[in-house]
């Protein structure tokens, strides 16, 4: 009786693990519904750093790409290089940096080590992360023209990869 009772708590721990891996396989990517998913506007927002002010906004027209890391994620750091050469590549491509780092210092230091060149802000307090329902970083919202999101990058990414790079070119060739 003792056997048939574990063989049954057996099929049972099988099946409830393999249970909780189809949910959580089944969130995929872009890990909720926050903000709203691919397809609709992306979220406003005015970040002020003590030193400067970034309003998505003001680059309404443009193809932008937001992206959020901190100066202390090796994720962020490994996929950095391939992000300054987009950005080289492609300069008609707004690439936005919300760093979540707290020490400024810290953080003003990894600009100029790494000649990081493209816009980024500082936002500790991770307000404008948390409005895109980013709980990881890093990750990338690719918003196009018109203000939708269009695609959004979950973890660290080659920037340069051909199917990035497509993806890319579509989203500046087309007009809104």
């Amino acid at each position: 009786m003792e056997d048939v009772r574990n063989q049954a708590l057996t099929r049972f721990a099988a099946i409830a693990t393999a249970l909780l891996f189809c949910l959580a396989s089944g969130t995929g990517c872009d890990r909720g519904q926050r903000p709203g998913a691919v397809g609709e506007v992306a979220p406003a927002f005015t970040i002020h750093d003590g030193q400067q002010t970034i309003s998505l906004s003001q680059y309404r027209g443009q193809v932008v790409l937001l992206n959020f890391w901190a100066s202390w994620c090796p994720p962020c750091i490994e996929e950095l290089p391939s992000l300054l050469a987009l950005h080289n590549k492609m300069p008609q491509l707004v690439i936005l940096g919300v760093s979540i780092d707290a020490d400024r210092q810290a953080y003003q230091n990894f600009l100029i080590e790494n000649r990081i060149d493209f816009p980024t802000i500082r936002d500790p307090s991770q307000n404008v992360q948390h409005r895109y329902g980013t709980v990881q970083i890093p990750e990338s919202y690719l918003i196009d023209r018109s203000g939708h999101v269009v695609r959004k990058y979950v973890s660290a990414q080659d920037w340069t990869s051909p199917e990035i790079l497509q993806t890319l070119a579509s989203v500046l060739n087309t007009k809104s």
